[in-house]
């Protein structure tokens, strides 16, 4: 029984951490032979660069809660996109800001920027005051921290001249204005290439809250209390039928903080948000979803039960030390959970150890931050109303 538990603990960890990247990569590979053989078949030549219909009017949403500190830039950089004036507009919404955020997008003259502020109550509630009212066809969700390459918004639109094409998601680049080695850093790169492939199958699971669009047709109110709308939102288009996809050459920069405990208070919220999610999309659960399912399992569901699998393997492998083999497994673990304490102490000052130890830490933090995260969600105890996370600059 012990062997039972060890090798399926060990067996999904390393399906949802590297056979479902796996995966991906051989659909795509197959997909593109598959193609191959069809145009060679046919004598189609290859396709070139489409041409694209009239630009589809466009509403960029920003919510925003004290964030005196960075709006005008974003004003400026949202502002600054290349894309018509005349089928472009910025939509502030305000959740209750008190620091003179407010007044700050009040003094800007552009006629392509509104502001709906509104009592402190959340962010899924500004969103569901400013979505309905945006008068873009697509609108294109942001974060007032999040600053836009100014071709990025044509990159997303072209997408929706496909009907079929419900969401897409931007690429978000994040910084360290203080550090150019971050533990962020590997697992953003690793996420990010997951989307990449995702969304070549239409089936990104989940946006990232700086850099996404949807069709404004299809949003649906979202409760109040919903606390990863970023998520929510485009796994809502997916378990409606539409393809959400990846645009991996529109850009955004975010920077990331310096601050741990306000990093892992953010992600333990991202977790309580997360399994609160579960009821909101049941269809994506389900076999008949098909591939939405599949990456919903293999990227999501199975990352969340990370922390208890490890436990399992870990306490398994206890009750197997009379073999050779398990002993070295042992081992193996114990080694990983000693570099993410090195990692902790910041024991190692340079080179290949010092990484190796810090992604050993960012990843034990991460899972330790989906178990409070869990804990949260058990108790009721994790609010919808977000803070801000203080930056480095």
């Amino acid at each position: 029984m012990a062997e039972v538990f060890f090798w399926c603990s060990a067996l999904l960890l390393a399906h949802t951490y590297f056979l479902y990247p796996l995966c991906l990569f051989v659909l795509e590979g197959i997909a593109r032979v598959a193609q191959d053989i069809r145009r060679m078949r046919s004598g189609e030549e290859a396709p070139g660069e489409r041409a694209m219909g009239p630009l589809p009017t466009v509403s960029l949403v920003v919510a925003a809660y004290n964030e005196a500190s960075c709006i005008e830039q974003k004003l400026e950089n949202s502002l600054a996109l290349d894309y018509p004036a005349d089928r472009f507009e910025v939509l502030i919404g305000s959740d209750g800001s008190s620091d003179g955020t407010d007044a700050l997008v009040g003094q800007c003259r552009d006629e392509r920027v509104r502001l709906s502020p509104a009592p402190r109550a959340g962010k899924t509630t500004v969103l569901n005051r400013c979505i309905p009212t945006a008068r873009g066809d697509i609108v294109l969700l942001s974060d007032a921290n999040t600053m836009i390459d100014a071709e990025a918004v044509r990159r997303i639109v072209r997408h929706f001249e496909d009907p079929e094409v419900g969401a897409v998601c931007g690429k978000l680049k994040l910084y360290n204005p203080t550090k150019q080695d971050y533990e962020e850093s590997a697992y953003w790169s690793y996420e990010s290439l997951i989307k990449l492939y995702e969304g070549r199958r239409g089936a990104v699971v989940g946006a990232n809250g700086g850099l996404y669009a949807i069709r404004r047709t299809l949003f649906t109110v979202l409760p109040p209390a919903t606390i990863v709308d970023d998520f929510v939102i485009p796994l809502r288009i997916l378990e409606k039928g539409f393809k959400v996809v990846y645009e991996e050459e529109a850009v955004a920069h975010e920077e990331t903080t310096e601050d741990y405990g306000k990093e892992f208070g953010r992600r333990a919220r991202i977790a309580a948000g997360n399994f609160q999610s579960l009821r909101m999309v049941p269809g994506l659960l389900l076999p008949t979803a098909g591939f939405p399912a599949f990456a919903f399992w293999s990227h999501k569901l199975l990352r969340w039960c990370a922390p208890a699998l490890m436990a399992a393997a870990l306490v398994a492998n206890l009750f197997l030390l009379h073999q050779t083999f398990y002993r070295v497994t042992l081992f193996g673990q114990l080694l990983f959970y000693a570099l993410a304490l090195l990692g902790r102490e910041g024991v190692l000052k340079r080179g290949t150890a010092k990484r190796v130890a810090s992604v050993a830490y960012y990843f034990v933090t991460m899972n330790l931050a989906i178990v409070v995260g869990f804990w949260r969600f058990v108790r009721n105890s994790q609010r919808a109303a977000w803070e801000r996370t203080a930056r480095a600059s």
